[in-house]
């Protein structure tokens, strides 16, 4: 197997908030119409990236094991050794999701969030040497790969923030129809980040949301006689919930369920469990009253 790699470069307004662009594959479109045009065999993706419903011929073959999926903290050197509640009234952070500001504005009301745009090496010079911002938030997995965990002054808590649907996970995205690649892929899926990732992936469908809904979750296997894919008996548990962006409003569920005996033995098993679970999660949150919620949010981000 000869292995080529090819670099796409995607082209969208840098002077817009991200969530204002109105299009849920912003990421995406580029690389899939080199998919269907048979110039790639495989796209590898950021799963929160991923649109929950693919373009037809499209399907995802792996779903990778999940680093940290948390938010983190990543402060400017003069407030090194501070926690996100110990910074000084005011302070700017920087950070273009509506998740992460919706939540953080309610629990840290003294902060002021900013847009802060471009890649991980981008972003973290605008924090060093721009003087705008006081910290960023960002994904603790992104940092962890490119070997800048050393950059991290806080793991952020559920508590403080829920993570975005598929955050920290790896998604390989491939043709349909192409049998040999998805077999040839088969056994990168790590059966334990797909059952959690599916449940969050059919909340986030159902629900309707994308880049411009503050939607947080958290999901986690608690298993009982090992781990992964020798898990026996077990139970998933899902906890969503849905913000205004103004955080000053929430609708907030969980749900658990319980696993078959013979535990978690196939990735379409896996996907049909998770599924389950995220639609009964979802259920739950509009009979709450999240609809209204997820109209504002989107209604709020139209320009």
């Amino acid at each position: 197997l000869v292995a080529c790699f090819v670099l796409f470069c995607c082209l969208f307004p840098s002077f817009r908030p991200l969530q204002t662009i109105g299009q849920t594959n912003l990421f995406t479109k580029e690389l899939e119409v080199a998919l269907a045009n048979n110039e790639v065999d495989m796209i590898v993706h950021s799963l929160k990236d991923l649109p929950t419903t693919l373009p037809p011929g499209m399907c995802i073959s792996v779903i990778y094991k999940r680093d940290n999926p948390a938010d983190a903290l990543v402060l400017h050197p003069k407030h090194r050794g501070l926690k996100i509640d110990e910074l000084p009234p005011g302070s700017v952070i920087g950070t273009s999701s509506l998740r992460r500001v919706a939540q953080l504005k309610r629990n840290c009301p003294n902060l002021v969030f900013k847009n802060v745009r471009g890649n991980l090496n981008t972003r973290l010079s605008k924090l060093d040497d721009g003087g705008m911002y006081d910290g960023l938030v960002l994904a603790a997995a992104g940092l962890h790969r490119l070997e800048m965990g050393e950059r991290i002054s806080q793991v952020l808590s559920k508590e403080v923030c829920m993570y975005a649907v598929g955050q920290g996970a790896l998604a390989v995205e491939t043709r349909s129809d192409d049998k040999e690649m998805r077999e040839l892929l088969q056994p990168l899926n790590h059966l334990e980040t797909v059952l959690c990732c599916s449940a969050e992936r059919e909340l986030l469908k159902v629900l309707g949301g994308g880049c411009s809904v503050p939607i947080g979750t958290l999901c986690c296997l608690e298993a009982e006689g090992g781990e992964g894919e020798d898990v026996g008996k077990g139970t998933l548990l899902l906890e969503a919930a849905v913000f205004s962006v103004d955080g000053t409003k929430v609708v907030r569920d969980s749900v658990s369920l319980p696993l078959p005996t013979e535990g978690l033995c196939s990735v379409e098993r896996c996907v049909g469990l998770g599924s389950k679970a995220g639609g009964a999660m979802a259920g739950l949150l509009l009979d709450q009253g999240a609809g209204p919620l997820l109209s504002e949010a989107k209604e709020a981000t139209v320009v």
